[in-house]
């Protein structure tokens, strides 16, 4: 019944709504509404096909751990085989227009920005255009503006690529994360807040790594504001401009984008964000002095940008992994040889290339996490890979991700049968 639905549909839109559409609508627009008007009806399909399907179990269990976690909107996004079968959104993406949770809806997808960069990287590896062993610093470095020649610790000219994808470039956050101190660059480099990458490029010059570069791993989301100057500066082309051009369009992936940090800048199709009731103000990025929300202000996204300033549905994140899981050489954007680099479990304990962590038994998962979202996308070995993620900050901060697996893990256990269709077959390319 399911796929006899699908068909009359498709028969229906092809044989009376689309010739319609283009005999009454002006030429100039009736592509587009032609498009809105498929898309409309690619969302009936799919909630038909999900209602057809015995879903109780993954709403119960969905559902709970939404109210028990206190999270206006959950949307969670299934993929087996590299088929995506399963796609939903729970509560509200904005609970004041009482607009509901979807798969379809933009988050901010805070670290999991960094597997975005590193996949930028990987690409300008097997162009050519870089190695995984070259400098970023010093005269024969990546970044050697003159500008950025004065180098006081002389370790710096020998970070390179590499160190700085699996952290071990040689900061620690023993006195925080610099990326969310701008008052202190400020103040140590001269230059006004708002800050931009040079101001940072010009602070981690002036002053001394805290470990030899490549010796252990250190978080570091630095490094990663500094890979995505890295890739601007080698393809010639700005940060955002070659991933979306050479990572996501060959993915068919068109409403990702790195996001904005005030509220008026939020895009309609983007979620609203949440914090906990008593939450306490923050002073905005800006250099204003004034008090903001902290989900609207307090973090410069823009500067964030390569290291967690994207924006993403969780159908895009699930196109995203398909296209680097390893899995399949026809769909793969990148080598075999680049994934195995991406995902090799280093033997001295290093991070890998832009997941978060990796095994040896094939799991590779990537955690997210900023003032009013989190998200976990996790890949595992039985074909089956996953995303959730949410519009709500709760005081478990980043660990909300360890209860996002247990929950997704013990639920996925109980599921004897999947489905065979494929939902990406229903949103547009």
């Amino acid at each position: 019944m399911v796929f006899q639905f699908i068909r009359f549909t498709f028969v229906t839109f092809a044989c009376f709504i689309l010739p319609s559409l283009l005999v009454t609508t002006p030429s100039g627009v009736r592509d587009k509404v032609a498009i809105l008007e498929q898309q409309r009806i690619n969302k009936l399909i799919i909630r038909k096909i999900i209602a057809s399907e015995n879903t109780d179990l993954l709403d119960k269990s969905f559902s709970r751990f939404r109210e028990q976690n206190h999270l206006k909107g959950l949307a969670v996004a299934i993929v087996k085989n590299e088929r995506l079968i399963f796609a939903k959104g729970y509560g509200y993406a904005d609970e004041e227009a009482k607009i509901l949770a979807s798969p379809e809806q933009l988050f901010r997808i805070a670290s999991v920005s960094k597997l975005v960069t590193a996949i930028a990287v990987m690409k300008l590896v097997e162009n050519g255009k870089i190695k995984l062993e070259s400098k970023v610093f010093g005269k024969y470095g990546i970044l050697n503006d003159k500008k950025y020649l004065s180098i006081k610790d002389k370790r710096l000219e020998n970070i390179t690529i590499r160190h700085l994808l699996n952290h071990s470039g040689g900061w620690t956050q023993r006195y925080g994360d610099i990326a969310f101190l701008p008052r202190i660059v400020s103040e140590q480099t001269g230059d006004p807040m708002p800050l931009n990458i040079s101001s940072y490029i010009k602070f981690v010059t002036s002053r001394r790594v805290h470990f030899e570069p490549g010796s252990s791993s250190a978080y570091s989301n630095l490094g990663y504001m500094l890979l995505g100057e890295v890739v601007t500066t080698v393809a010639k082309m700005n940060y955002e401009q070659f991933v979306k051009e050479n990572i996501l369009k060959p993915a068919f992936i068109y409403d990702m984008q790195l996001g904005g940090s005030f509220e008026n800048e939020k895009l309609l199709e983007e979620a609203r964000y949440y914090l906990p009731e008593d939450a306490l103000p923050a002073e905005a990025y800006d250099g204003s002095g004034r008090l903001v929300p902290k989900v609207y202000g307090s973090t410069n996204m823009a500067l964030l940008g390569s290291a967690g300033g994207w924006i993403a549905s969780p159908v895009d994140l699930m196109k995203l992994l398909v296209v680097v899981d390893g899995s399949s050489k026809i769909r793969d954007i990148l080598t075999k040889k680049s994934i195995d680099e991406m995902t090799h479990v280093d033997e001295k304990g290093l991070d890998p290339l832009g997941w978060r962590s990796t095994n040896e038994s094939g799991e590779w998962w990537r955690t997210g996490s900023l003032p009013g979202s989190s998200v976990l996308v996790k890949r595992q070995p039985n074909g089956i890979s996953w995303v959730m993620i949410t519009n709500t900050s709760n005081y478990k901060g980043p660990h909300l991700a360890i209860e996002m697996d247990r929950v997704m893990s013990s639920t996925l256990r109980k599921v004897n049968k999947w489905p065979d269709y494929d939902l990406f077959d229903f949103f547009p390319k």
